[in-house]
């Protein structure tokens, strides 16, 4: 079996969260359930191989932008990133970082959707030795 990180993320309103995604992000639904209490307790949508889980987690939830605070950066790699930054930027997702060449070989930038979760979409632009830029290799 091949081993798949995926990412579930929490959201007060769910419905609204995969609209955003899919405008700003270019993420397509995969599925949704809705509960008995009315709202999505759990989606999927993907963006290519990629794939991310919603959920709505009722009443005592509450997500980053009303913490006031990040917690936690969901990293995704795309083909051409400022091509995806453009779509971002025109659907009204905050942006923290424009496209910017990293020192570890990607070009990268950071958004935030409606509800405070943080971004980061990269495109590998070359390769880089991590002796370079002054990381060690583990394991």
């Amino acid at each position: 079996m091949t081993q798949t990180i995926t990412p579930y993320l929490l959201y007060e309103d769910v419905d609204a969260a995969l609209e955003f995604l899919e405008r700003a992000f270019g993420f397509q639904e995969h599925l949704r359930f809705t509960g008995p209490e009315g709202y999505v307790n759990h989606a999927e949508a993907r963006l290519g191989d990629a794939a991310i889980y919603l959920g709505d987690p009722g009443d005592h939830y509450k997500n980053p932008k009303r913490l006031g605070q990040e917690t936690v950066g969901i990293y995704v790699l795309v083909d051409d990133v400022d091509r995806h930054y453009e779509q971002a930027r025109a659907a009204g997702a905050e942006i923290l970082a424009e496209p910017e060449d990293q020192e570890y070989g990607d070009r990268r930038y950071t958004a935030t959707d409606p509800e405070g979760h943080h971004w980061f979409f990269a495109q590998p632009i070359h390769d880089t030795e991590p002796e370079e830029w002054g990381a060690t290799v583990t394991g």
